[in-house]
């Protein structure tokens, strides 16, 4: 019996459709809200929990399929109590991974159901149910990537995007913070608490998330009538009042750059996530030892505030696009370090985040885009940091300023609160540069590396010139444009030069050999060979 539910769930997840991350998305659905309700307690790490679903048929079906890990070897993971379709008990099949839910007739396009799911179990991940650095007990959703399935029914996967509701029971002791705005904060019977946080923005399941935990709260101001608060354990209370303030900064820039802050509220999060940062949609959780009272996690919280806009609000339809995201938060981190301590400071930052990459490639020589990785945490790489800030480095100035931020604002109004790949990113800046941009985002995404020069000189003493030859040492050719410093007895000048075959030469007037340096603003990813 087992064996045939088994094969029932293959076809019907082949009869889905697969893109390149390997996720088989249901092309027949699609969630609108999630109503979770989850029973916490200090005497055990099992939940309880309740899910209301709300979703559409987009294409007419018999049956829906949701992430949820079941029991493991170890005895943790979910077991489905109950299942009820729109009030009426519904049959239904678990797997080590899924949820079958058979619909007693045949769901029409734009038919909305109504999903009840009663379940219970230890997570075995996606909730992290710990001891906090003061040895307080702590929960925190910690979904990223596709951790929520050990604990919530879901289509855990950030191409579905959803309202969420949270609604969390737990000792009085504990305060809770979650996405959206606070509903309700009510005491219950045996000296329990239920909080309601509600939040009408579709969001992906990766940044869906509550914790609950000891707390201090601050209201460090408000940004655009936006409400930024700081959340931090009360033995860090004034340290992390003091380190999370400086959220009103990065938050200003990026509304003034991007556009409107996507979310009701912002509140960043002291926590127990297994991450540096987690950018949850308005409620962002850093690592505990975040705070120190210094100052010190300006571009951290600068790194996760950015991903509001991208990664949150305009998310990526595929994991291996995840550069969308973190690239993103990556640069913009740069650009605002850019606007508060200069144009050395942006240098600064590409020039030392071009040699990790380099480094990087010496181990790991695969494109950005990278279809073989099977492992999400793998994506978090130096080709979706450091090298997808790099590309909209040099896009910025192969468009130009005034065209990039154009192009960067286009792409998330044209996506907000949807999904997208890295080839719509590329339609919105061609639109607004007027440029054809098919070469440049194909070299930079997917072909593995970047350009290896070997730059010579040689002068032509009858003609009082120099020839400067520039060699692509690569197998595949990139085309770019590289400046040349040229230091000489007459001073010195910056020369532009348009390569793209194996060997480019150019000729200046020097009668001596002169000093030769490329890239003197930190606009190239390449590599010299010396």
């Amino acid at each position: 019996m087992k064996r045939l539910f088994f094969l029932f769930l293959i076809f019907l997840i082949s009869a889905s459709a697969s893109a390149a991350d390997g996720y088989y998305r249901l092309q027949n659905i699609d969630v609108l809200h999630y109503e979770f309700t989850l029973s916490l307690s200090d005497s055990s790490d099992s939940v309880k929990g309740r899910a209301v679903i709300d979703l559409k048929i987009l294409e007419k079906t018999d049956s829906v399929i949701l992430d949820l890990k079941g029991v493991n070897s170890g005895g943790q993971g979910m077991i489905v109590e109950q299942v009820l379709l729109e009030n009426q008990n519904a049959n239904w099949k678990q797997s080590n991974e899924k949820l079958l839910i058979y619909l007693k007739y045949s769901a029409l396009t734009a038919d909305t159901l109504n999903l009840i799911i009663e379940y219970r179990g230890v997570p075995a991940d996606g909730l992290i149910i710990s001891r906090n650095k003061f040895g307080d007990r702590t929960f925190f959703a910690d979904h990223w990537p596709d951790r929520a399935s050990n604990y919530l029914p879901c289509i855990d996967h950030p191409y579905d995007k959803a309202a969420v509701d949270f609604l969390i029971t737990a000792p009085r002791s504990y305060s809770v913070v979650a996405n959206g705005n606070l509903i309700e904060e009510s005491d219950l019977a045996d000296d329990m608490k239920l909080t309601h946080w509600k939040e009408t923005v579709p969001i992906p399941v990766k940044v869906m998330t509550f914790g609950a935990a000891r707390f201090a709260v601050s209201y460090a101001g408000e940004v655009d009538n936006i409400p930024v608060w700081s959340w931090v354990f009360p033995q860090n209370r004034l340290e992390g009042f003091n380190d999370y303030a400086i959220a009103l900064k990065p938050m200003e820039y990026y509304c003034r750059l991007i556009g409107e802050y996507p979310y009701k509220k912002l509140a960043n999060v002291q926590s127990k996530t297994i991450y540096g940062g987690l950018e949850n949609a308005g409620a962002i959780f850093y690592s505990e030892n975040s705070v120190t009272g210094l100052g010190k996690a300006e571009k951290l919280i600068a790194h996760e505030i950015a991903h509001q806009w991208f990664g949150d609000c305009v998310t990526e339809a595929d994991w291996h696009h995840v550069w969308l995201s973190e690239g993103f938060a990556t640069y913009l981190t740069s650009l605002y370090t850019e606007s508060t301590q200069g144009k050395e400071n942006l240098a600064s930052d590409m020039s030392g985040s071009r040699k990790l990459i380099l480094r990087y490639f010496k181990k790991n020589g695969k494109p950005l885009v990278d279809t073989t990785i099977t492992n999400l945490m793998d994506l978090l790489s130096i080709n979706s940091y450091q090298k997808g800030a790099w590309i909209l480095h040099m896009l910025r100035n192969e468009v130009g300023d005034d065209a990039f931020v154009k192009g960067m604002r286009l792409y998330f109004e044209r996506y907000k609160n949807s999904n997208a790949l890295s080839r719509d990113f590329e339609l919105a800046m061609e639109e607004v540069s007027g440029k054809d941009l098919s070469r440049f985002f194909w070299q930079w995404l997917y072909v593995a590396g970047q350009p290896e020069l070997k730059i010579r000189q040689k002068v032509i003493k009858k003609e009082g010139l120099t020839e400067i030859c520039i060699e692509q040492l690569q197998d595949q050719l990139f085309e770019f444009t590289l400046e040349l410093l040229i230091k000489d007895g007459s001073g010195e000048r910056v020369e532009k030069v348009i390569v793209k075959e194996k060997l480019t030469k150019i000729t200046v007037p020097s009668v001596n050999i002169p000093e030769v340096i490329p890239d003197p603003n930190v606009r190239l990813l390449f590599m010299l060979d010396e």
